[in-house]
């Protein structure tokens, strides 16, 4: 598979002490990608701004027949088209799955399909159940992002309706769903409910609202291990912001737009004390690497790489770049990965983490090369020299154990050379016929125990 590595201006810094994020090219050929996610297996689901879903099998293959076909009933251009997808917690088992579209009047549309009864890759067109039609009067802010949340209830992302500087004030007004992020309650009602629990209930035209103040939430996620809810709110022309709903938080909670932009005050009209709102966990400039559109992500809560666990990833559509946002609120970048405006982050059925490129077609798997100082002699072995070329030493340690086999993983843990070693104090493996990248090299010792070291092949 294509790697794109990305590191530090110090290679060999940014290898030992720094964080550095690799993308695997997984797929590519797809139009326009605005969602990727999972239905409870080991398939991917790629939504396609034009109308159609597409499943990216586990080996990178793409079926050939769409999941969903539905570029009759879309609006596409701007910001407009098949924007979100959500699959029902009981998906196994009652087939239900939600999608978020602009129809071709150009107004938010949210639907039910239900999976074909005879083949499990392709959904029944004929099964649509809308549940929300909401008018759209300008043709960007459309939001669209949908999730489940651990609680079971439907979660609808909503911008303000558009133009610039939400003239409308949207954002704060509970007379209208633009602005807003949605709960509703699919289980029950038809065709659903409020859930009793949502700020508004009872105010006409308000029961969906779970919180308001936002601009143009491109993107929202769950932290799937404690339900932490990551929101990403496109800013108007100076601020990104990233807001974090720990779990258990209480709904009603207002983040601000159009008071705020960010944190900073954008127009204070009719607006009350900053203590009514809520203000981002996490920002940045768009004087900064010249970002202008944040693409909101995930949690990584993967195993594959530790040193992610816990950071919340995201991108800038506008700079290809991705941030990592530390437990702290503060923000890494990495440099730009040219061609991709990113329009997308997928997260797998076991926590591992992908992002789609609107420009360049593909989806990468997100993977973190980065390695710790202790690495290099761990289990004893000093591995030399690394960054490596051809050949890569190990040398014993002075405890009298010696390395008896060596084994060569790419990143995504396949196996690439296996060598069974002398036991000689100083064993050299050599690295024929694999690219330059970072590897893992596995050294098993005399004692049948095995350790792992980071290895960059230049």
């Amino acid at each position: 598979m294509k790697k794109i590595l990305l590191y530090l201006p110090v290679l060999f810094s940014s290898l030992f002490y720094g964080q550095t994020i690799s993308l695997t090219s997984f797929a590519t050929g797809f139009t326009n990608p605005t969602e990727i996610t999972h239905a409870g297996d080991s398939r991917l689901f790629v939504v396609q701004q034009g109308g159609l879903i597409r499943i990216l099998n586990s080996n990178g293959t793409i079926n050939t027949t769409p999941f969903l076909n539905v570029t009759s009933l879309v609006s596409i251009g701007s910001e407009r088209g098949l924007l979100g997808l959500a699959f029902h917690p009981q998906y196994a088992t009652n087939g239900f799955f939600y999608i978020n579209y602009t129809n071709t009047s150009g107004n938010t549309v949210v639907a039910r399909y239900t999976r074909s009864a005879s083949n499990p890759d392709v959904a029944d067109a004929a099964s649509a159940q809308v549940l929300l039609t909401i008018t759209q009067p300008f043709s960007n802010h459309n939001g669209g992002c949908l999730r489940f949340g651990p609680d079971g209830f439907l979660y609808i992302s909503l911008g303000d309706g558009g133009s610039a500087n939400d003239p409308q004030n949207n954002g704060q007004d509970i007379n209208t769903l633009l602005g807003k992020m949605l709960r509703i309650d699919v289980n029950n009602g038809t065709p659903y409910s409020s859930p009793a629990g949502n700020p508004f209930v009872g105010v006409a035209g308000a029961d969906e609202i779970w919180a308001t103040g936002l601009r143009n939430a491109w993107k929202f996620s769950f932290n799937r291990l404690n339900g932490d809810m990551w929101i990403a709110d496109v800013g108007q022309n100076q601020i990104e912001e990233i807001n974090k709903v720990t779990a258990g938080s209480p709904a009603g909670l207002n983040f601000g737009w159009r008071c705020y932009e960010g944190n900073a005050v954008f127009n204070s009209t009719g607006c009350g004390p900053i203590g009514n709102y809520t203000m981002p966990f996490a920002q940045y400039s768009h004087s900064l690497n010249s970002g202008c559109s944040v693409t909101g992500g995930y949690v990584y809560t993967g195993t594959a790489y530790p040193n992610l666990q816990g950071k919340y990833l995201f991108a800038d559509y506008c700079n290809n770049r991705i941030g990592i946002v530390n437990t702290d609120g503060t923000i890494t970048f990495t440099a730009p990965f040219s061609g991709n405006n990113f329009s997308t982050f997928g997260e797998d059925i076991n926590g591992e983490l992908y992002i789609g490129g609107r420009t360049s077609g593909t989806i990468y798997k997100i993977v973190d090369t980065s390695a710790g100082i202790n690495d290099i002699s761990a289990g004893g072995f000093a591995v030399y020299p690394n960054p490596a070329s051809g050949s890569v030493n190990i040398k014993n340690p002075a405890s009298g154990v010696s390395a008896a086999a060596a084994s060569i993983f790419d990143l995504s843990g396949k196996l690439l050379l296996q060598q069974q070693l002398t036991g000689t104090d100083i064993n050299t493996v050599p690295l024929t016929g694999l690219p330059a990248g970072f590897y893992m090299l596995g050294i098993t010792d005399n004692n049948g125990n095995e350790t792992t070291h980071k290895l960059m092949l230049q």
